[in-house]
């Protein structure tokens, strides 16, 4: 049996368990499925899937367990009675949570002489098993070298370390990103209506900026990072006072349309900080001084 045959489980049918579960099905593996509702399972049966009677019926199934489920504490709960079946299966967790309780998955699982890697989806449901999906992985070295082939049917695979809490880490750091992008289009769409502007209207503008931001974050800097890493914050083309000038007035046009400050307060509050630390002639990026220490 090559690589692509070998059977694979999948624990968890919301959208993604069940975009994973026919990634793997049209690849040609034989897939093994449980839901806590069975009748999850019944598109994927339908395809080829197995569906099996109980967690531990399911692990037995296949030495590759994909685990995607709400958060790290459904893991534990569904296999309470399975554990025993667990010795010598892999366990790729690609469920939420924090990098602590990964870390700490690694170990129960390794008390249950299983190993387990840490996965985080970087892409919805439907774009998995599509040249745009990428997964962010870390655990033992060799075990993802083992499963490489079959996950990379998930996505393009970026391996970054050992620890299991990397990946984890990785995931929760790029969802910063995407969680306060996405309240900041809604602040902002929600100002420009205000003024009876549209969505229809304000949305695509406010997305062509969007757009734009890693731009303007590369400019003047070869190496995005590398003068952070150096602990150097010039303020040749922007600076914290400029920038926290900018946050204020934010804040007060907010107030005077009777938005919710919360976002553009917590935007305030680190500019703020790096001037009254001595900082306002660095570059913005001295933020990042408040945010590391926030005392």
């Amino acid at each position: 049996m090559n690589e692509k045959q070998t059977p694979v489980t999948v624990i968890g049918l919301g959208p993604m368990g069940q975009a994973m579960t026919r990634a793997f099905l049209t690849a040609g593996h034989p897939v093994t499925v449980w839901n806590r509702t069975p009748g999850r399972a019944d598109g994927v049966v339908a395809e080829g899937a197995k569906l099996a009677a109980t967690p531990a019926d399911a692990v037995e199934s296949s030495e590759l367990v994909i685990v995607s489920l709400t958060d790290y504490q459904a893991m534990y709960d569904i296999f309470g009675d399975a554990t025993g079946s667990l010795g010598g299966r892999t366990l790729v967790n690609l469920s939420s949570d924090t990098p602590d309780r990964s870390r700490a998955a690694a170990t129960w699982a390794a008390g249950h002489n299983a190993t387990f890697l840490t996965g985080g989806v970087m892409v919805p449901a439907p774009l998995v098993g599509t040249d745009a999906s990428y997964i962010f992985y870390s655990g033992p070295d060799l075990v993802m070298k083992r499963h490489e082939a079959a996950l990379s049917l998930l996505g393009a695979p970026k391996y970054l370390g050992a620890d299991p809490g990397l990946a984890q880490l990785m995931y929760q750091a790029q969802l910063t990103v995407f969680l306060t992008t996405l309240s900041g289009l809604m602040h902002a769409t929600a100002m420009l209506g205000s003024a009876g502007m549209k969505a229809t209207q304000a949305l695509p503008e406010l997305l062509l900026f969007t757009d734009s931001i890693g731009a303007i974050v590369r400019a003047g800097e070869e190496t995005p990072g590398a003068a952070l890493d150096a602990g150097e914050h010039p303020g040749a083309l922007s600076t914290v006072t400029m920038m926290g000038a900018t946050s204020d007035h934010i804040v007060e046009t907010s107030a005077s349309l009777g938005l919710d400050p919360a976002l553009p307060e917590a935007v305030q509050a680190h500019y703020r900080r790096a001037i009254k630390d001595g900082h306002g002639g660095d570059n913005w990026t001295r933020i990042i001084d408040g945010i590391r220490d926030p005392r």
